[in-house]
């Protein structure tokens, strides 16, 4: 056929010709690399091909055309065999070279004088497109899961330890100290929950100043619901009360924190609400919302005006920065709302990650919820100062701390505090044996001394950022009061909360040795056999992109990185990986629990991080100074280019791994998850992809997509007694109702910003309500705003 010449000169097929030559010019180059670090030789073998087939096309040979044919029919043949049939891990390996055959077979035609030639390009173009559906039908099974078990049946319930209970009312971050995050609720139920509707919607008015200012906002709330009030806090840490069946605000307090306090991002995850012992209803600060702010004050309000209680502190704040030496602006924040247990206001704070080893202290500090008076303070490097420090000393710098949210329990007067990393997460050459001994660990603190009873550790000398972000969650295992403890790492553990021995199996794993600092690395780490989030290594073959181009950018990657699998050590001389990244896993949205089933909930985020330790001098060429130094500043996500100051070793981490032209991830999807675990018998009862791709795409272009392909998320759900999950946390702007019993998705409404934030459920005048703050938030890039929107089924009548 090829012997015919051609009717006319066709420039279609040169175009054609010369695309076709151009990108198989790039795969054999880059498939030449790869094959050279031991990888897949497909990309160099593809794009000789293809080179062969683009320059036969641009000279007007029809064998071109058949040569492309070819090179598609091999790369089908070898996509299902290396990936089967996973509709996601297909789209790079064929979608693109799909669209490339319909460009070949429509001026193939041109280049023959061959009788029914055009038959031959429509008959060609309906295969193509069947091809299409097929491939359609396979992603849409993706979207499928399997029902693993049943649902456990209703039992007697677990005993809350707490003082207040989530029943019509919210009254603590995670419904109560046990931090559940369940509520007896239920009037919406999977047989009605189609119809809710939006029953308000409300606009705080916070939001940023500036477009620097925006790239900071990320507001994580959950609010409060107390009687006849819902309390909101926005960044900024303006509270305001809410009615909760309209949403018309009763008051608002502004404790006016300034921007240049504003740390990694402005987040106020919460607040807390105390009753004073003995204290008549009606006097002033009887009731009051406890909160921390960005710029670390204390605050006690009266829970019916606003107004701050004059008896607590100063005018009704504490500066939470005394003791601790010099603190600039950003570097000590409360985003995370305190744990109140035996009348003692327990909390933490964030320091400013990766500016310096000798960041302030994370210094533990228990108040007086009524005056305010530092009632002791826990420094792990001073175990006998009680209070303040001496005359002239100050709290230990640089140890670890407590950024996120702690739980308590009221009757064994403990407080579960999730342990954060010593200062300079990526680098521990300088860490001081008590450093060693609490960090990345849950320390059970005695709310009436500030001594620690006990503590369970996670990981040894962590050098990943593997930090506790999430809550632990109080229940009864088997008899025992116990919690559940999740983790970035995807790791879940249950623990006897009066002792800290692990209840379920923990076993040990052998540990990478080396990177900059090999005799500082363990040789084991400890894992979970219980149960855990976390999927199996990554190899080259779970690389991806839009096209093979870039999918093959990704393997050249992988191939060229220290990895030797989970908890490779970051290396300065070449990238590593780190997978799980330091978004988890589990991060401070934690997990959900149905006390009356056993059932947990826990949605998780599946990519990993690409890491390299920048040495000093090249650091300070590139300007990576700490935050409020000549040049200093903080930009991107975390650990992109933060300076580790007093280490040998500043940090560059692109999390999530991302193709810095098109923003793709070089892990295959999905990269988020939502699974169910039966408590008693730990075993999963389903587990599927979360999160939808209608707001994903490369260069930022929303796909639009409705198609699910398991997204980033931050915040958690909440689980309801009638069998309902609630969770937003996605990236792709929907809150959504999932059958606890089978995961399957029974209702959607999309937000006006991103949703991450955990919701809550209370009723009002016998109406149930579910109610999300729509944020939005700067490191998931989803849009920013201010709304609090509130649902519930239509009013009969």
């Amino acid at each position: 056929m090829d012997d015919i010449a051609p009717r006319r000169r066709s420039f279609a097929a040169m175009i054609v010709g010369a695309l076709v030559a151009l990108i198989g010019t790039v795969l054999t180059i880059g498939g030449g690399w790869l094959v050279i670090l031991d990888g897949s030789p497909y990309y160099l073998l593809a794009g000789l091909a293809m080179l062969a087939s683009g320059i036969l096309l641009f000279r007007q040979r029809l064998l071109g055309g058949w040569v492309y044919i070819a090179v598609f029919a091999a790369t089908v043949i070898w996509a299902f065999w290396e990936v089967g049939a996973n509709g996601w891990a297909l789209v790079p390996r064929l979608i693109a070279p799909l669209v490339l055959l319909i460009a070949v077979v429509l001026v193939m035609p041109a280049l023959t004088l061959a009788h029914r030639r055009w038959t031959f390009a429509f008959g060609g173009l309906a295969a193509v497109l069947l091809v299409f559906i097929l491939g359609g039908v396979i992603i849409g099974k993706e979207n499928e899961h399997e029902v693993l078990a049943e649902l456990p049946a209703e039992g007697s319930g677990m005993a809350d330890p707490s003082p207040l209970h989530a029943d019509s009312d919210w009254p603590a971050y995670g419904g109560s100290y046990a931090a559940r995050r369940y509520t007896p609720l239920s009037q919406i139920t999977p047989a009605n929950v189609s119809k809710l509707e939006r029953a308000w919607l409300v606009h705080t008015g916070d939001m940023p100043s500036s477009k620097e200012v925006a790239g900071k906002y990320g507001d994580e709330n959950t609010p409060l619901k107390v009687g006849d009030t819902l309390y909101v806090c926005t960044p900024k840490n303006w509270i305001l009360a809410l009615d909760p069946a309209t949403g018309r605000q009763r008051w608002k307090f502004d404790p006016k924190v300034p921007d240049a306090a504003i740390p990694y991002t402005a987040a106020c995850r919460g607040v807390s609400y105390y009753e004073v012992p003995g204290a008549a209803g009606d006097e002033p600060c009887a009731r009051r919302i406890i909160f921390g702010t960005l710029d670390a004050r204390l605050f006690a309000l009266d829970a019916a005006t606003g107004r701050p209680c004059e008896d607590f502190g100063t005018n009704g704040q504490v500066d939470t920065t005394i003791g601790m030496g010099q603190t600039r602006p950003g570097y000590v924040s409360i985003n995370s709302p305190p744990t109140i247990v035996h009348g003692v206001v327990v909390t933490g704070h964030q320091v400013l990650d990766g500016q310096d080893r000798w960041e302030p202290s994370g210094v533990i500090r228990g108040f007086d919820a009524v005056t305010g008076k530092l009632d002791w303070a826990w420094d792990m490097m001073h175990p006998d100062w009680n209070g303040y420090p001496p005359p002239g000393e100050e709290w230990a710098r640089g140890t670890p701390n407590m950024w996120t949210i702690a739980s308590g329990d009221e009757d064994l007067g403990l407080v579960y505090l999730p342990m954060g990393n010593s200062a300079a997460d990526y680098w521990s050459g300088k860490r001081r044996p008590p450093e060693n001994f609490y960090a990345t660990s849950l320390v059970a603190l005695d709310v009436d001394t500030g001594k620690p009873r006990w503590r369970f550790q996670a990981v040894k000398k962590d050098v990943w950022d593997y930090d506790f972000g999430a809550q632990a969650t109080l229940i009864d295992y088997k008899g025992t009061p116990a919690l559940v403890l999740p983790s970035k790492q995807g790791d879940i553990y249950i623990l006897d909360r009066r002792t800290g021995k692990p209840l379920t199996p923990v076993g040990t794993i052998r540990a990478p040795i080396g990177g900059v600092e090999p005799q500082e690395r363990a040789e084991t780490q400890i894992v979970s056999r219980w149960q855990t989030l976390r999927k199996p290594d990554l190899t080259e073959q779970d690389m991806w992109g839009m096209s093979p181009i870039d999918q093959m950018i990704c393997r050249i990657q992988f191939r060229k990185a220290s990895y030797d699998g989970f908890y490779t050590p970051p290396t300065a001389d070449r990238h590593s990986i780190e997978y799980p990244g330091y978004n988890g896993g589990t991060d401070w949205g934690g997990i959900a629990v149905d006390p009356r089933r056993g059932v947990i909930v826990a949605n998780y985020n599946d990519m990993p991080n690409y890491v390299r330790l920048v040495p000093r001098k090249k650091a300070e060429e590139l300007g990576w100074a700490p935050r409020g130094e000549a040049r200093g500043g903080i930009g991107g996500a975390e650990g992109a280019g933060d300076p580790q100051l007093n280490t040998p070793y500043a940090i560059d981490v692109n999390a999530g791994w991302r193709l810095p032209l098109t923003g793709m991830l070089c892990k295959q999807p999905p990269y988020g998850g939502l699974r169910a675990i039966d408590i008693a018998t730990g075993k999963t009862l389903w587990d599927r992809p979360f999160g939808t791709a209608r707001t994903n795409g490369p260069f930022g272009i929303p796909s639009m997509l409705p198609l699910t392909i398991g997204t980033p998320n931050n915040g958690g759900a909440v689980v309801t007694a009638s069998g309902l999950i609630f969770i937003a946390a996605a990236t792709d702007n929907l809150i959504r109702a999932v059958d606890l019993a089978t995961g399957k998705t029974l209702w959607t409404d999309k937000l006006p910003a991103g949703g991450q934030a955990t919701p809550m459920v209370y009723q009002q005048n016998g109406r149930e309500y579910l109610v999300i703050v729509a944020g939005g938030h700067h490191f998931m890039e989803t849009p920013i705003g201010d709304e609090v929107i509130a649902y519930a089924l239509p009013q009969s009548g």
